[in-house]
């Protein structure tokens, strides 16, 4: 169990995380497969995308979100032989505020956010995330972007520059939670930069690794939900608390 009290900020991966991309995306593309009469399943085409996205993400680092996505779509549309279409690209790019939190994130986020201070690094751009945080409604300390550094999770820079943030307010590496679902992109960084890091499982009792690269990393605390977080460290505060003795 951590010590939570050892801790003052609480960072996060954004999609995946807090947003549950995978149920999100097919969403936006299912409307698609129907019009196509395409007996391609959801599923895949988010798993195809965790594809096509890593590739954009990882050979040009500059690129902006929307633009990856755009081109992820077009992948998406090869692969598996659709006609192009730039309609669905256009909206497949412009598709990322209509992204839906998790049902626990919202409530979850509120309860946290009376104990830690908050933060995002997102491989997004800031428009996206923008869009995104209203729907998260809780403020955050900072916020890292793909735009903001010029790169993309698991590369190094969203964490280098969310290092210099906390520093800037006077909170050491040593007292940041890392928080996050896919050990692609953060787990296996994060341990590998000296943070303690909590996997978010998001994707338990189901196969595959969804709109995320599959990766081996150990995390320090492995959960299944922000809910769940949440009741750890109720417990944690519960136990803490000194016990009134009645006469």
């Amino acid at each position: 169990m951590l010590e939570f009290s050892k801790y003052k900020l609480l960072t996060f991966d954004c999609y995946g995380t807090l947003i549950d991309w995978d149920t999100s995306i097919s969403n936006v593309v299912q409307p698609w497969l129907d019009e196509m009469k395409s007996q391609v399943p959801p599923d895949l085409v988010v798993s195809t995308f965790a594809l096509m996205q890593a590739k954009h993400q990882q050979t040009r680092p500059t690129l902006l979100y929307p633009e990856v996505l755009r081109r992820s779509w077009r992948d998406i549309e090869e692969q598996f032989g659709w006609d192009e279409n730039l309609a669905r690209a256009d909206e497949f790019a412009r598709s990322v505020p209509s992204w839906r939190p998790f049902a626990d994130t919202v409530e979850s986020l509120r309860y946290l956010s009376r104990y830690f201070a908050l933060g995002i690094l997102s491989n997004v751009d800031n428009a996206s995330l923008s869009g995104t945080l209203r729907a998260l409604e809780v403020p955050f300390l900072f916020t890292v972007t793909a735009e903001d550094v010029a790169s993309y999770k698991p590369g190094e820079p969203h964490f280098n520059a969310a290092f210099g943030e906390a520093a800037r307010r006077g909170i050491e590496k040593s007292e940041i939670l890392h928080t996050a679902q896919s050990k692609h992109h953060d787990i296996a960084p994060g341990n590998r930069l000296g943070l303690t890091t909590i996997w978010v499982n998001r994707r338990h009792g189901r196969k595959g690794t969804g709109a995320t690269l599959a990766a081996t990393a150990d995390p320090s605390l492995t959960v299944n939900s922000l809910a769940e977080l949440v009741d750890l460290h109720r417990s944690a505060q519960a136990a803490s608390r000194p016990v009134s003795l009645s006469q």
